[in-house]
């Protein structure tokens, strides 16, 4: 069930394009995306984001232009207000952003974040 709670992630245009292509590609229609954090990298805390053939009972979920994101209640304390970017600079750069304002600091490669 999709919640009417505000959404915790935004997704861009860009990013909401690429997990359309995603999904496309995984050829599972329902898929949702998985988005969370989990302890380590860098800064003590480290994003999490994958595809998944459905959510657990246990998950929030939330809606997007067409994609449905899952978090677990655990990640959603550190995700309030995220915006998830992708971009293409070149062939070479380019991936996905995570701009976090619960995060103090992250990492250079944008990965993980020590939170506030």
């Amino acid at each position: 069930m999709i919640t009417e709670t505000p959404t915790l992630i935004t997704l861009t245009p860009s990013a909401i394009q690429q997990v359309k292509r995603l999904i496309q590609k995984k050829g599972v229609e329902s898929a949702v995306l998985r988005v969370g954090v989990k302890g380590g990298g860098c800064s003590g805390l480290s994003y999490i984001m994958r595809l998944e053939d459905a959510a657990t009972e246990r998950d929030t979920l939330f809606e997007q232009d067409g994609v449905t994101l899952c978090v677990d209640k655990k990640s959603a304390q550190f995700l309030q207000g995220v915006e998830l970017d992708y971009s293409v600079k070149n062939l070479l750069e380019g991936g996905w952003k995570w701009s976090n304002p619960n995060a103090s600091r992250s990492c250079g490669c944008g990965t993980s974040f020590t939170p506030k």
